[in-house]
């Protein structure tokens, strides 16, 4: 992590940069996201106890008109390959939408969530440079997401589980291709 702070007392005169935090590692990551990704996923239910695979298309973007330096923002939009009876017998997924976020320090900060239109923050956690956890509270839901990027970037792998009220509610496995950088 690279920190660089205000000083007021330097040789050439006053320095008036903000106080900033910036992690290139993360940065680095969420730009190989970038792109149209074709999202192969299984959906398990245990309200129901039944299984449902669905095939969505994801796209990620740098949000610009959003840009802040050292801030950078990203919208997420997602919609289904063909209609799919997933959506109407279970109505709390949305079955297309946009999401804005944007990363500070080691966080995600959440316009809203796939699951509730509620802001918030998920805890971003490095394992290596192709994997990333994120770990996400809201409502009364708790969803842990490990996502990592597979050959040079052309594939992702995500498995999401999330609790509602301490009881595992769904696991998720999402496989992914890029269709376009």
């Amino acid at each position: 992590m690279v920190v660089i702070k205000k000083i007021n007392n330097l040789n050439n005169g006053e320095y008036d940069s903000p106080e900033i935090s910036l992690n290139s590692n993360l940065r680095r990551w969420f730009s190989r996201n970038i792109g149209l990704w074709k999202s192969q996923r299984t959906y398990f239910l245990e309200d129901i106890n039944k299984t449902y695979d669905v095939c969505m298309y994801i796209k990620i973007e740098e949000d610009l008109e959003k840009k802040i330096e050292w801030e950078p923002h990203y919208k997420f939009t997602w919609y289904p390959e063909k209609k799919y009876s997933f959506f109407d017998e279970n109505p709390q997924y949305k079955e297309k939408g946009e999401m804005q976020a944007f990363i500070k320090g080691h966080q995600l900060i959440r316009e809203n969530f796939y699951l509730s239109n509620v802001d918030g923050i998920s805890n971003i956690k490095q394992v290596d440079e192709h994997e990333i956890i994120f770990e996400s509270s809201y409502d009364d839901w708790y969803i842990l997401e490990h996502t990592r990027l597979v050959d040079s970037d052309n594939y992702r792998f995500r498995v999401i589980y999330s609790w509602n009220k301490n009881q595992l509610k769904i696991v998720e496995n999402h496989h992914e291709i890029k269709i376009i950088n």
